[in-house]
């Protein structure tokens, strides 16, 4: 564990120690956020047995161009959240429009997931998505405890673009395209 990792969680946990609680009502939240369009990914990693993971990830973001950062957010419940605190590497791949399907795929509890897709594997080892807008290979950097949800910060080791140029997005509960 880094330092900024231990400053992080110290600093969440005195947070969360003040008794402050949110008093706008959770539905209002939710759908005042859904009015904010998100792009889709894909984020892949392995366990520490080797075996492959995958989720679809809206809460993802750019943090710096030097060094290249960004993060993605996962529920502090999710049994993955576990599994990206531990591991070393994580990709990213930013879905196009019509990878509809393999945004489902990963969203959802199905075995064998990387079976019904096609990927490659990274120079970092990690699964990589095929047919994205962008693959970016990642080194965990830190992770953050934010409420009820741990964000993940990771340095872009390796970044594929593709010639494609619509995206999939997220927009008031349903799929929408550029």
């Amino acid at each position: 564990m880094t330092r900024l990792d231990r400053l992080s969680i110290e600093t969440a946990r005195n947070l969360n120690d003040t008794g402050i609680f949110m008093s706008i009502d959770q539905r209002n939240f939710r759908n005042a956020l859904g009015k904010f369009a998100t792009g889709i990914t894909v984020v892949t990693t392995k366990d520490n047995k080797g075996g492959l993971i995958g989720v679809t990830i809206n809460s993802f973001a750019s943090v710096s161009l030097d060094p290249p950062m960004v993060l993605f957010s996962l529920k502090n419940e999710s049994p993955l959240c576990d599994i990206f605190a531990t591991t070393e590497n994580f990709n990213i791949g930013i879905l196009a429009s019509d990878q509809e399907s393999e945004s489902n795929l990963f969203a959802g509890p199905t075995d064998n997931k990387f079976d019904q897709i096609e990927w490659v594997e990274g120079a970092n080892g990690i699964p990589l998505l095929t047919g994205t807008l962008a693959n970016m290979e990642c080194k965990r950097a830190a992770a953050y405890l934010g409420g009820d949800h741990t964000i993940f910060v990771g340095e872009v080791t390796k970044l594929e673009q593709s010639d494609k140029e619509d995206a999939l997005l997220y927009f008031k509960g349903g799929y929408k395209t550029l």
